[in-house]
């Protein structure tokens, strides 16, 4: 971490855990050095960006209380993303009819 921080040009290895860790957000200057560094793409790095489907999350939550409720409990069950990936497979495959 401390490498790739003085790679980019002296930023901390404590902001770059902290953008790692989704509590903070780089700028479009450093998410362009660190695609450079990286040799990837600005696109491919955005594609781990999480912030908009939370952003959607909050909408729906704020737009419908049953919604709200619904990822109030997931939390409240402590339901983890691959129990929610697996619902949703077979949701799919069943064509919601379960």
């Amino acid at each position: 971490m401390r490498e790739f921080a003085k790679r980019l040009g002296g930023l901390s290895a404590a902001f770059l855990s902290d953008i790692e860790l989704g509590r903070r957000h780089p700028s479009e200057k450093v998410v362009i050095k660190m695609a450079k560094v990286l040799k990837t793409s600005v696109e491919d790095l955005r594609s781990y960006d999480a912030r908009a489907p939370v952003d959607d999350l909050r909408r729906l939550a704020m737009a419908d209380p049953a919604f709200g409720l619904a990822l109030r409990r997931m939390v409240d069950a402590k339901v983890d993303a691959t129990q929610i990936m697996k619902l949703i497979d077979r949701e799919s495959t069943d064509g919601g009819d379960t």
